[in-house]
């Protein structure tokens, strides 16, 4: 196996792991506030931390250094390959909806939870911050989704550089 293949296997594993993580977040977030019951919700929340932690952080981290060292190792100009540089403006902007927005509301969203395990006080504070986070969630796991279809489909196929 040459060094561009397994890159791009690396690259795809990761692609695989971040994205079934990010998606299946939104997923258990939405079933755990179905239930009304903030011990639960607490969980889930503390539970999609800490799988950001291990899965969406190093995935970040692999995707990139997979990804640039295979498109280097196949010759393949970064910035002049449509495809691969409006899907790194794509990554971009979903790691900053992530570290701006994202973050800071789960941090919010599981100390509400929390708080309401024992009262109800804060109850339309939380629920305002759970459509923010499912809002800014789309967006984020969106332009990933935009991301690999550009990678896969290679399309654009120059970025106007």
């Amino acid at each position: 196996m040459n060094a561009y293949l397994f890159l791009k296997l690396i690259h795809i594993f990761a692609v695989i792991i971040f994205m079934g993580n990010i998606i299946t977040g939104l997923f258990w977030m939405r079933m755990a506030d179905k239930t009304n019951d903030f011990r639960i919700i607490s969980f889930t929340m503390k539970g999609i931390i800490k799988s950001d932690q291990w899965f969406t952080i190093p995935g970040v981290i692999i995707i990139t250094a997979g990804g640039i060292a295979a498109a280097i190792q196949g010759g393949l100009p970064l910035l002049r390959t449509g495809w691969i540089f409006w899907s790194i403006i794509m990554f971009i902007i979903s790691g900053i909806v992530f570290s701006v927005k994202l973050a800071p509301l789960q941090k919010k969203i599981h100390h509400l939870a929390e708080k309401n395990k024992t009262e109800n006080s804060h109850l339309a504070m939380y629920r305002s911050s759970l459509k923010q986070w499912e809002q800014w969630g789309l967006v984020a796991v969106l332009t990933p989704i935009a991301a690999m279809i550009m990678m896969v489909l290679k399309m654009p196929v120059s970025s106007g550089f």
